[in-house]
């Protein structure tokens, strides 16, 4: 069945998000995923087959998937389970998650493994100042009983640290979700860097870092970026390899 001309745009974009993941050197071989809920009555979601690297994710080899675990295409192509543990709790449980990506980067994953988590060291790392929720690490999260515990770290918080683990984030579209993803992951390497140099850092005083934080959350501000910042990633891509609206 051809999709919807909704469908095909959020298909595209979160096609378009895989391959962005690679180009970056985000990518974790085939165990990093992207989810982008549907417009449907029932909730159900977009995520990537299993086996495929980002590099090889088109609009149309994308995965239809609810949250029971039911694949709505009656595909027989399998989806990582952990990735639907984690997809399935937070788009079952927030409305505006529109996209949900996790990522296994190595800056990423070694703030997660320091007690004090993120720290406010730049302008950059200010933005998820007191913004950035932790959730404490049970293994690798194949129990579906996870997804109440899961939710819960994450409230209503976009970005969240799994500790000993990686990073995630969600968005009100693939756009806002890639964007804090981007933004996540480099204050993550500005802050390993940092912390390299062995020498005493600087922390701005927690009402400087609280301003800088409120700055970059001016919705005007904010949406502009995700919206120039999106539309100029896919004019990059375009460029590189435009195979993924297949």
């Amino acid at each position: 069945m051809q999709p919807s001309g909704d469908e095909l745009t959020l298909r595209t974009d979160l096609a378009a998000a895989y391959r962005l993941l690679d180009h970056y050197g985000w990518s974790d071989q085939v165990f990093t995923h992207i989810s982008t809920r549907l417009p449907s009555e029932t909730p159900t979601f977009l995520i990537n087959a299993y086996g495929l690297m980002p590099e090889e994710i088109t609009a149309s080899n994308l995965v239809t998937i609810d949250t029971e675990g039911n694949k709505v295409d009656n595909s027989d192509i399998d989806v990582n389970p952990a990735g639907f543990t984690i997809h399935s709790a937070i788009h079952a449980a927030r409305h505006d998650a529109v996209c949900v990506m996790h990522t296994h980067t190595l800056a990423g994953m070694a703030v997660a493994a320091l007690e004090e988590g993120l720290q406010p060291l730049n302008q950059t790392n200010m933005a998820f100042y007191n913004r950035v929720a932790y959730y404490d690490y049970e293994g690798i999260p194949l129990d579906l009983s996870v997804r109440e515990r899961l939710v819960a770290a994450l409230g209503d918080h976009n970005c969240m640290i799994l500790r000993n683990h990686g990073l995630l984030t969600v968005g009100r579209s693939v756009a806002e979700a890639f964007f804090y993803m981007y933004y996540l992951n480099k204050a993550c390497e500005i802050q390993i860097e940092a912390m390299k140099t062995g020498r005493k850092l600087i922390t701005p005083s927690p009402s400087d870092c609280e301003f800088t934080a409120q700055q970059f959350d001016n919705p005007e501000y904010h949406n502009e970026s995700v919206e120039l910042v999106w539309n100029a990633l896919r004019r990059k891509l375009d460029r590189i390899d435009d195979s993924y609206h297949r």
